[in-house]
């Protein structure tokens, strides 16, 4: 099993030592770093080997939502998951829209962060309970439709069906065990059915399939 290079972007020095104490008894799990602001963050992605980043929101010089935007631009190699004391849907929308790959609230079990870890670390995105219900209300308070003709005939019935069990919030490995087929083949449908839709990311694929009836709450 491959060892997850993390580093740990948070202002709070007990916040940093809590979860390096806790990563660190985790198996295939490295830390390679803290940091207390964005800035730090970036000159340590530049000279260490890093996988994921823990990154905070609320922190000085530069915040988290500016160092995931500046991180996946020039470190795209590099996930980031958000782990923060906020959950406000204008949060949530701005974090995806930023790159991050996963939101998760400080209030989690450690349990939970470990999992999300793992998951982002292998390509998935993850989002929180919290996360994904203020996606879900953004969306039925009156999310606008997107204007022009609707791609989804477009689809083979395979990546329709990848589309709805992502939706569903399936990971891609449990959705290649619901399909009988490998990962890899679950990505590269994932891959191609975003690219026919023009979808960006996971929340733009919840709400695609909430609008087109493909799934329900």
């Amino acid at each position: 099993m491959a060892t997850i290079k993390v580093l740990l972007a948070d202002d709070h020095t007990i916040v940093r030592e809590g979860v390096s104490a806790l990563l660190e008894i985790s198996p295939g799990i490295e830390i390679v770093g803290e940091a207390g602001n964005g800035n730090e963050a970036m000159e340590i992605a530049r000279r260490e080997p890093v996988d994921l980043i823990l990154m905070d929101l609320d922190m000085p010089v530069m915040g988290g939502l500016e160092a995931t935007r500046n991180i996946c631009r020039e470190f795209p190699e590099i996930k980031v998951l958000i782990l923060t004391q906020y959950d406000h849907k204008e949060h949530v929308l701005s974090i995806l829209e930023a790159g991050a790959h996963g939101f998760l609230n400080k209030s989690a079990a450690s349990t939970e962060l470990i999992s999300a870890i793992r998951a982002v670390y292998r390509g998935d995105s993850y989002l929180s309970p919290s996360a994904t219900k203020h996606l879900v209300e953004s969306y039925q308070r009156g999310t606008e439709q997107k204007k022009g003709s609707d791609p989804y005939e477009q689809l083979t019935e395979r990546e329709k069906e990848v589309l709805r069990l992502l939706a569903e919030g399936h990971t891609a490995r449990k959705v290649a065990e619901i399909l009988v087929i490998s990962p890899k083949t679950v990505d590269s449908h994932r891959s191609r059915l975003m690219t026919k839709l023009a979808l960006k990311n996971r929340a733009e694929l919840i709400k695609y399939a909430l609008r087109k009836k493909i799934i329900s709450m």
